[in-house]
């Protein structure tokens, strides 16, 4: 049933999702993944992440891959030609029933369609309207670089994270996944969610505005604050850490490990584990400022006593005892029972492939309202029908609007 999706926290709250790419989806499936329902809005051909690979060997038509799969579960998705005034006169009736909407378009591109805030809450006063651009949204902070287009390695290299990323001494480096768009996604989406409390409580929705590159930036923190105090350019570090020794990865003789020592006692059992205890109480390594000003040298007696052993032998000897954890690859996660007892990766049915894949399922646990992957991701336009009727089309008009290509 639209309007009440039978599961989690957020069961009854509408979300209207204009979003495309991953920063907004991301956020919106964040919404689904807590039971909100979520109405997914894509144009007549498809978010342009449903030709995205990997795709599976199909036994019938595909509509998408893994990558849409993965951040669209949970929705519910209708096909508009936004082109047409009837197509946009399908948003405003939505945007009418709905909690919140949430888009990432560039700056202006909806004023274009005439389906601005300040023209929507005029029919809606409550409705939230959350913004993902990459340098925020004029409303709220008009940026110089506020038309240029920014994806996730420009809001990575702006907002600070990939200049202090990479080898210490060597070139800056992107972090693996997409954190430029991701990161965004989770702030809007505590952001909106916000705003929903307050407008539930005051009858007043609002604009609600985040910027990649701003996100990034917050995420990073560390370069700003070290740069106000002590007047220092953050570079990168490596693998290891600015004020903590050891603290990093290290190899051993089948991979890579996690250690830590952020506390004096960590580096003593440390030290009794490797069987060189005089190391803890050594003038130059007893307290956590001496090891940060001697770190090459802490580093070379961990270095040199890691790669000795394997991941398995390093984990019976410190997993629990001090902070350390084996560097995961995939297939390691795929058969850790930590994984496994969190319940971290659940099937989801592939349409056309005749079998179901895996993709991760939320962090997020609750004992009352459990969320999760629930649904795999929508066909192109899959719900139309049913969300028409939630926005107020009789059958007769739904149909019409099928004939002339305005909906799919």
């Amino acid at each position: 049933m639209i309007g009440s999706s039978g599961f989690g926290a957020l069961n009854g709250v509408v979300v209207l999702d204009m979003t495309r790419m991953l920063s907004g989806p991301y956020a919106s499936m964040l919404f689904a993944d807590q039971g909100a329902t979520v109405i997914k809005v894509e144009p007549l051909f498809g978010d342009d992440t449903r030709k995205l690979h990997p795709f599976p060997k199909a036994e019938g038509k595909l509509e998408y891959g893994a990558y849409y799969q993965s951040i669209n579960r949970n929705k519910l998705d209708i096909a508009i030609d936004l082109k047409q005034e009837e197509g946009r006169d399908i948003i405003v009736r939505l945007a009418k029933k709905s909690d919140i909407l949430l888009e990432n378009f560039r700056v202006g591109v909806m004023e274009r369609m005439q389906l601005a805030y300040e023209q929507l809450r005029e029919i809606n006063p409550r409705l939230v309207y959350g913004a993902i651009r990459g340098f925020g949204d004029p409303r709220t902070g008009a940026s110089p670089y506020q038309d240029w287009p920014a994806y996730d390695i420009v809001a990575q290299a702006m907002g600070g994270v990939v200049g202090i990323t990479g080898p210490k001494g060597g070139i800056p480096t992107k972090v693996g996944p997409g954190i430029g768009d991701t990161i965004p996604a989770i702030f809007c989406a505590f952001a909106a969610l916000s705003a929903l409390h307050h407008a539930r409580a005051t009858g007043k929705g609002q604009f609600v505005d985040v910027a990649m590159v701003d996100a990034i930036l917050a995420m990073c923190e560390r370069p700003v604050y070290q740069y106000s105090y002590q007047g220092k350019v953050a570079e990168p570090e490596g693998n290891g850490h600015p004020e903590f020794a050891p603290y990093g990865l290290f190899q051993c003789a089948d991979g890579w490990v996690a250690i830590g020592c952020p506390r004096d006692d960590f580096w003593v059992t440390l030290c009794k584990i490797m069987g060189k205890p005089e190391f803890g109480s050594a003038p130059g390594f007893t307290t956590i400022a001496e090891r940060r000003d001697n770190a090459v040298q802490v580093n070379a007696i961990v270095s040199e006593w890691a790669i000795k052993k394997t991941k398995v032998e390093l984990t019976d000897l410190l997993g629990g005892v001090i902070p350390y954890g084996p560097v995961n690859t995939a297939a390691d996660i795929y058969a850790d029972p930590h994984i496994a007892a969190r319940d971290m990766l659940r099937v989801v049915e592939h349409p056309g492939s005749g079998r179901g894949f895996v993709i991760a399922n939320t962090p997020i646990r609750m004992t009352e309202t459990p969320g999760g992957v629930n649904a795999r991701s929508p066909l192109l336009g899959e719900h139309s029908n049913d969300i028409l009727r939630f926005a107020g089309y009789a059958d007769e008009q739904i149909a019409s609007l099928r004939d002339r290509s305005i909906v799919r």
